[in-house]
């Protein structure tokens, strides 16, 4: 017995569509590091592809097939466009595009004890193919230590801190890696950030934190130089939010760069 497919009717109200696929669906991922180690985390995907306007439907059970091809799906900078283009082309589409959000984490020693923990970084890649073009974009969110420059000054001891939000969103070339954002941008707060400390590392942070204060303003404009200097990001969109510790609101600064356009 044959079963009809109703998505496979003609359309005729003459009204293509942009985006239609799926939205918010988890699945197991491998993310390959610099190192070419690989580690496994859980993704949160938005799958769509275009749909022209004398076709009915799209074949939304081949997103789902494609994600469990072969197991967990591996998601790197470097191969994220195959990714794209291989499901436009099963999804018989003109244009693609997907974006998958995920924890991504690097195991880091602190700064005395040099004792070993996993932090944890919030990352998103979204892009575009199409047999004419294709698009990157990956945004990073890292946390970080942030000390008021003009807290120390006028303090006879002491200066009020609080945690940072950087983030980084950027269209990157070849040859770039996550972590590569992630020190570059722990480079330049007052302090990064550890999931485990013993007492000698939280005085050595305390005490560096100290001795590196930065205004928002002077977070932005430190990061923006690193990644001005850097040929593997050719645009940006840069945000630090410091989260006052004494004031019920945040601090905030942006800084916005389109290398390809200098």
């Amino acid at each position: 017995m044959s079963i009809e497919d109703v998505q496979n009717h003609p359309d005729n109200r003459n009204i293509p569509i942009n985006k239609v696929g799926i939205k918010d669906i988890r699945h197991p991922i491998v993310i390959s590091d610099k190192d070419n180690r690989q580690q496994s985390t859980v993704g949160n995907f938005t799958m769509s592809v275009n749909l022209a306007h004398h076709v009915k439907g799209t074949h939304m059970s081949r997103f789902i097939g494609l994600l469990n091809e072969g197991g967990p799906t591996t998601i790197s900078i470097n191969s994220f466009t195959e990714f794209l283009k291989k499901m436009t082309l099963l999804l018989e589409a003109e244009s693609g595009f997907v974006t998958v959000d995920f924890e991504y984490f690097i195991n880091k020693s602190a700064p005395v004890s040099g004792v070993q923990s996993l932090m944890n970084y919030q990352v998103s890649m979204s892009g575009m193919w199409s047999a004419d073009s294709s698009g990157l974009r990956v945004k990073v969110t890292i946390p970080v230590t942030s000390l008021c420059p003009c807290s120390k000054k006028i303090s006879e001891y002491g200066a009020h801190n609080q945690r940072s939000h950087i983030i980084v969103d950027f269209v990157p070339s070849e040859g770039l890696y996550i972590e590569d954002i992630i020190k570059m941008v722990e480079a330049q707060a007052s302090s990064e950030l550890y999931a485990l400390l013993k007492r000698p590392d939280e005085k050595y942070i305390t005490e560096y934190a100290y001795d590196n204060p930065k205004f928002v303003e002077d977070a932005v404009r430190d990061i923006a130089n690193e990644l001005n200097n850097n040929d593997h990001v050719l645009s940006y969109i840069l945000e630090a939010e410091n989260f006052e510790s004494i004031h019920n609101h945040s601090a905030y600064a942006m800084i916005e760069n389109n290398k390809q356009n200098n």
